[in-house]
């Protein structure tokens, strides 16, 4: 099982600055890399305090200039918001200049605040995105596309320059039945059961494989999964308050109202407790922490997508992932994967 770290741009304190936000992500990923990490990923979302990376093929590069190896994921690209004839050309450039290291996460958008604002309401960011990725695939791997649909209508066109070579495709699929249709079509595939328990996981899991099988395909799993590696039981709780924050304000986003107060998002009381909130995401020591993922080893799951800052000191999380490189990842590398029925 590999991990990647999530590049979560989370800005609780707008004072703080974006130039200072955007140097300590690079920085993240730069200690990804010497830590042994297979890569990092990379949000996009706009107009908000959270995940707060308006283009994630920028900082894609930016990344790519200070690091030689590790993988650079977009986690995910909002597809119906933008224009595919422009963005199949961006994303040719960006992949070069990562030196082929990019790999294309791509889905339809989880906030109604944003999409909304940005022209696309989140009810028919579904279909549009469909024809999106549909377009977008036709000008990465064919010369003189048209188009006759519902969002597209063009007359022959050839995205200059052409790629390389085969850009990899990870869709981001959250629901079960989803995520077994997107695999069974070969695609690699991103989810997170956000903080849900680990019984809406299992389900995640068992969807994937169902549709790999049917696939053929070698395409890869990669879940996103709430992970703080804590020095002590008094650390593993300050650690799962600012937690509880951060997804106050998620939430109120992802499905509350969407409060947003000049671009901060405003916490707001969630019905899960902080204890139940515990016992879905893994911010522990290490031996509970080894046993909890080694249980996602087994389960099937290719790769993990460490999220872990949730609003404390940069010192602090690059501290925690060298942690978790010597003390928790060599002890995951030899176990075996189990099937998953």
């Amino acid at each position: 099982m590999d991990f990647n770290h999530f590049l979560s741009s989370y800005l609780p304190d707008p004072s703080y600055g974006g130039t200072r936000l955007y140097r300590d992500m690079v920085e993240q990923a730069a200690q990804a890399e010497k830590c042994g990490y297979r890569g990092v990923s990379i949000p996009e979302h706009h107009l908000i305090n959270i995940l707060l990376v308006p283009s994630p093929l920028q900082l894609a590069v930016k990344i790519a200039s200070v690091t030689s190896r590790i993988e650079l994921v977009t986690s995910i690209a909002v597809l119906p918001i933008r224009d595919m004839r422009v963005f199949a050309g961006e994303v040719v450039q960006a992949d070069m200049l990562c030196d082929g290291r990019l790999v294309l996460g791509v889905g339809r958008g989880a906030f109604a605040y944003e999409v909304d604002r940005l022209g696309t309401p989140i009810e028919k960011t579904k279909k549009k995105f469909e024809e999106s990725l549909a377009v977008l695939e036709a000008l990465l791997t064919q010369e003189e596309v048209s188009w006759d649909g519902d969002y597209y209508t063009f007359d022959p066109i050839t995205v200059m320059p052409r790629p390389e070579r085969v850009i990899p495709l990870m869709l981001a699929v959250m629901a079960p039945e989803g995520i077994y249709h997107t695999a069974r079509k070969g695609y690699h595939v991103q989810t997170t059961p956000l903080q849900a328990s680990h019984t809406i996981l299992l389900e995640q899991v068992n969807a994937f494989r169902r549709g790999q099988i049917e696939s053929g395909k070698d395409n890869r799993l990669a879940l996103q999964r709430g992970i703080y590696l804590a020095r002590d039981a008094a650390d593993a709780r300050a650690k799962l308050e600012l937690a509880s924050i951060y997804y106050q304000r998620f939430d109120n986003v992802y499905s509350g109202p969407g409060i947003v107060d000049n671009g901060c998002i405003r916490p707001l009381p969630r019905k899960q407790t902080i204890e139940e909130l515990g016992r879905s995401l893994i911010i522990c020591e290490t031996n509970e922490m080894i046993d909890r993922l080694a249980a996602y080893s087994e389960a099937g799951i290719d790769e993990v997508i460490v999220t872990s800052n949730f609003g404390q000191e940069q010192s602090e999380t690059l501290d925690m992932m060298a942690r978790f490189s010597s003390e928790v990842m060599p002890q995951l590398s030899g176990i075996r994967q189990k099937s998953v029925a």
